[in-house]
């Protein structure tokens, strides 16, 4: 009888980048809806949180424990097809858990609903974006360099010193994407910061004609781009629930 050998093969970074991606979104998605019709009157058959006593187990414990047995268990096994998607998935799924409660382990408090649980939107989509990049393609560091190893330490040193600026004048979102494509970190390193922003506190006197420019430019009440999206997610935003209240 012949010997029935099964073939396996290294599965393509943006295979695990996508699988990984999917698990990271459909894990929040399902959590958030979740949650949010836990809350419902219109829905008192949906099952509530997971509790032991008086203890009440957050989603994100679940999420660092599956982070920890992947990011083992990854680095323990050689990558191969399935096994590495699989891996892939449990990883985003954890992942998804854990950013679902971003503002709480961020602030060590239970501000789920509260305004600074709308934080862990905002970062879930940050990651989302720093996923997507990677699956187009992108990366932080190019290996690949006809200028040599010198000229490549060069310029990432110099991109990261322009996220970090951007990301100090309090443009997270330009200075992540940044990291990816170096001339958006360059950019946002020659805008205005916010006027809340370490930046500013650091190099806007009070009085000063580009602290009053960041004030205006940047007002309380301005909604960033995707604030619709996070009131998707997290519910009316502050402002407008304090108008219905009204």
């Amino acid at each position: 009888m012949g010997t029935v050998v099964i073939a396996t093969s290294e599965p393509a970074a943006r295979t695990v980048a996508l699988w990984l991606l999917a698990g990271f979104l459909g894990s929040f998605i399902f959590i958030r809806t979740s949650a949010r019709l836990m809350r419902s009157p219109k829905v008192p058959w949906w099952p509530g949180s997971v509790t032991s006593g008086d203890l009440h187990i957050h989603h994100l414990v679940w999420g660092i424990i599956l982070l920890l047995l992947c990011g083992f268990l990854g680095f323990a096994t050689t990558p191969i097809t399935p096994w590495t998607q699989i891996l892939a998935v449990l990883f985003g799924i954890g992942a998804g858990f854990t950013l679902d409660e971003f503002a709480l382990w961020l602030r060590l408090d239970d501000v789920y609903w509260g305004p600074e649980g709308r934080r862990s939107v905002d970062a879930v989509l940050l990651a989302t974006l720093v996923g997507l990049l990677l699956l187009v393609g992108f990366s932080p560091f190019d290996e690949d360099s006809s200028s040599g190893e010198v000229a490549l330490g060069i310029s990432i040193v110099l991109n990261v010193l322009f996220v970090l600026a951007a990301v100090l004048k309090g443009r997270i979102v330009l200075g992540v994407v940044g990291l990816f494509v170096p001339i958006v970190a360059l950019v946002a390193t020659c805008r205005l910061a916010r006027p809340r922003s370490p930046w500013a506190r650091r190099f806007y006197a009070e009085g000063s004609r580009r602290l009053e420019r960041s004030r205006k430019r940047f007002p309380d009440s301005r909604r960033m781009r995707w604030e619709p999206v996070v009131d998707l997610f997290a519910g009316r935003s502050p402002a407008e629930a304090e108008d219905v209240r009204r």
